[in-house]
């Protein structure tokens, strides 16, 4: 993992440390996929902790971004007071060609199938 120089940075793994069976423990909870389906199809390449809606206490959400950063599945910087999250689709796709797009398609058959975007 990697170090945190300051209370600002976050700790994010490098891309040789991303491990599969973490990446699919992130995207198995449907909090955290309908976060990273969220990203996916966001036409902004970071997006704010605030831009998530989610039927979840805050610090349940802190948790589910944490466990998403931590897998590798997301970056999260500060830019000034607000926190930005970002899809880290390159090492993903590097290290697991193919899975993200698998994963994400789906996961939005499963909202079609089951009448509307899946919220728990």
């Amino acid at each position: 993992m990697s170090t945190v120089t300051s209370a600002r940075e976050l700790a994010h793994p490098a891309r040789d440390e991303i491990r599969l069976e973490g990446v699919l423990h992130a995207l198995s909870d449907p909090m955290r996929m309908r976060i990273v389906r969220e990203m996916a199809s966001a036409d902004e390449a970071e997006l704010s902790c605030s831009y998530f809606v989610l039927p979840v206490t805050k610090s349940t959400t802190t948790h589910h971004f944490r466990v998403l950063r931590e897998s590798g599945v997301i970056q999260q910087v500060y830019r000034g007071t607000a926190k930005l999250n970002g899809l880290r689709r390159d090492d993903l796709d590097a290290l697991f060609p193919g899975l993200l797009d698998a994963v994400l398609a789906a996961a939005a058959g499963e909202a079609d199938r089951l009448g509307g975007a899946r919220t728990s």
